[in-house]
């Protein structure tokens, strides 16, 4: 007699009514099977597992005044919600180069692009840190880009994924880095930094008040995982709870802006960015927290006085009440637009 068919696997059981750990959201990790899962939890204010929810939309499409038949560059691809809406505008006859240095997660964008209908003669996925973007353009469209759109924050796959090493509110190891593959690790960065390099950065990066008193008390040591280092600010910041969670979200931004050279790259992009564009070309540059503004609109003045833009931005443009009501993750947005002179 034939033995029978052997039983599946049975789901991983978890504590409670709904599962809480990032890997145990099977559901959320599959939106086209449980739509209806998704859906609640985009409704209740938060970003399903595994995804991300594009900021402010509407607004960056408008500011890049897009039609059918341009060529462009996203330069932070993500989860590819601006792109996909992006395709929607160029087509037909658009070309969108997304860039991403995450080799994790650009194979499963660049498949969520495809499955939506997007050929090779409408979408290329490149992995490349968007410092390197006149490279890019060189060898995919020589003759510059019609518009260009960077999208700064950490996206949420990366941020709410605890084996990333991004966030201090699940325990993981301490990585931080964008690209696995490259770099020091945020551990094996806070164990070598020197406590004068660390306070430069930690006041630089994230404007931390106790910059030097911390950068003391963590340079050189060893933190394996995000809630030892965590648990080690807020041990220094006993003194004032009040601030404690404030300080260890400061202390997070800062370590991993240092460990992926952030704003290295940022200004070596900023510097391509208008001799990437064609004559009315324009630019679209989503940023989250001081440090990337400031880098950001100061450039733009500077390429505006020198008469290499011809227009930009008046002012920052942020999400509506609406929208940080539906996505908290978009309250720090400022979005800033330029154009290229010469049109």
């Amino acid at each position: 007699m034939d033995d029978p068919t052997p039983r599946p696997p049975r789901r991983k059981r978890y504590a409670g009514k709904n599962p809480r750990r990032f890997e145990d959201k099977y559901k959320e990790h599959d939106p086209l099977r449980f739509a209806d899962t998704v859906a609640k939890v985009l409704a209740s204010g938060k970003t399903p597992a595994g995804s991300h929810v594009p900021i402010l939309v509407e607004e960056c499409l408008d500011a890049l005044r897009l039609s059918p038949g341009m060529t462009g560059v996203d330069c932070t691809l993500g989860y590819g919600g601006h792109a996909l809406r992006i395709l929607d505008r160029i087509q037909p006859g658009g070309f969108l180069i997304g860039l991403d240095q995450d080799p994790i997660e650009l194979p499963k964008t660049e498949a969520r692009i495809r499955q939506a209908g997007h050929a090779p003669d409408a979408f290329a996925a490149i992995r490349s840190n968007y410092a390197g973007i006149a490279k890019v353009l060189a060898g995919h469209a020589p003759g510059g880009a019609d518009f260009i759109f960077a999208d700064l924050g950490c996206s949420s796959m990366q941020f709410d994924d605890p084996s990333r090493g991004f966030s201090f509110k699940h325990e993981g190891p301490l990585d931080m880095r964008m690209n696995p593959q490259k770099g020091l690790s945020a551990a094996d960065w806070i164990a070598r930094i020197s406590a004068d390099d660390l306070a430069d950065a930690l006041a630089s990066h994230s404007d931390e008040p106790r910059a030097e008193e911390l950068a003391a008390i963590l340079a050189g040591q060893s933190y394996p995982t995000t809630t030892a280092l965590a648990a080690a600010v807020r041990t220094a910041t006993a003194a004032d709870p009040e601030t404690q969670d404030l300080t260890v979200r400061r202390v997070f931004q800062a370590i991993r802006i240092a460990v992926n050279e952030e704003f290295t790259a940022l200004d070596m992009f900023l510097r391509a960015l208008p001799f990437s564009l064609k004559p009315g070309g324009r630019a679209a540059i989503l940023t989250f927290h001081s440090g990337e503004d400031r880098r950001v609109k100061k450039s733009f003045q500077a390429h505006h006085r020198d008469g290499v833009f011809s227009q930009i931005s008046d002012g920052v443009i942020v999400a509506s009440s609406e929208e940080r009501r539906l996505n908290p993750r978009s309250t720090p947005a400022k979005l800033r637009w330029a154009e290229r002179a010469g049109a």
